[in-house]
């Protein structure tokens, strides 16, 4: 068995916020959270008639429950392909998602401004090169070098599966810069994408260092606030 640790899942709640943010009895808690998965699962497996994504470059996706409604924000590379013409597309996909959950949804779309040093949207470009039939060595070079520099101070990427039409599966990876994977104030992000080609299922895997954080990005500070202060007790004197 690997020992490897997902670095999104290691820093949630220390340094990352959670990606779905609500709060349930046991009894509705089972429910709420596959619902969560068929909303992302909704929006990221669904395609157009050409089969291909029809909401393209979503870099994550978050949601926040009330009382009364259901909170999803899109973060994505393209969001004016997200939005459509008259925000046709948006009004479409808030009717399907309002069908899936029996609530009313609000829906924000978000711009990414950095694409190139987003691990997913990079793994998912380095995917759609491969379907296309593009060199996976020269693929894994030409994202590196945009990570780099786009600002990243350090890129992993591992592929697996069968490369160049092997017939044995084999795993390539290159790095550049450094990844410092365990240490938590560093800011590691990581993305996976399945690439299907004509000889099987491509694995990919990609790690990039966004630097560190700082005391005012720190998204995990809410984590803490039910913990007791740090600062020295008031001392009596008798």
């Amino acid at each position: 068995m690997g020992q490897k640790v997902n670095p999104v899942a290691f820093r949630t709640g220390i340094m990352e916020e959670w990606k779905s943010r609500w709060y349930a009895s046991k009894k509705e808690f089972a429910e709420l959270l596959v619902e969560d998965k068929k909303i992302r699962d909704f929006i990221k497996k669904r395609k157009d008639v050409a089969d291909k994504p029809l909401y393209p470059a979503i870099a994550k996706i978050e949601i926040e429950r009330t009382r009364d409604e259901v909170r999803v924000a899109l973060f994505s590379a393209k969001p004016g392909i997200m939005i459509g013409q008259r925000g046709r597309k948006v009004e479409e996909l808030q009717e399907d998602l309002q069908r899936i959950t029996g609530r009313r949804v609000n829906l924000k779309i978000e711009e990414v401004l950095r694409p190139d040093i987003v691990a997913q949207l990079v793994a998912e470009d380095i995917g759609d090169q491969l379907v296309r039939r593009v060199g996976f060595r020269r693929t894994m070079k030409r994202a590196m070098e945009q990570a780099m520099e786009a600002g990243a101070k350090g890129i992993k990427i591992q592929l697996s599966g069968r490369l160049g039409g092997a017939e044995m599966a084999r795993c390539e990876k290159q790095i550049a810069g450094s990844i410092p994977l365990s240490t938590l104030r560093a800011k590691i992000d990581y993305g996976f994408h399945e690439a299907k080609i004509a000889q099987g299922h491509i694995g990919i895997q990609v790690w990039i260092n966004q630097g560190e954080y700082n005391e005012d990005e720190n998204n995990g500070a809410n984590a803490q606030t039910s913990q007791t202060s740090k600062n020295p007790k008031r001392s009596y004197k008798r």
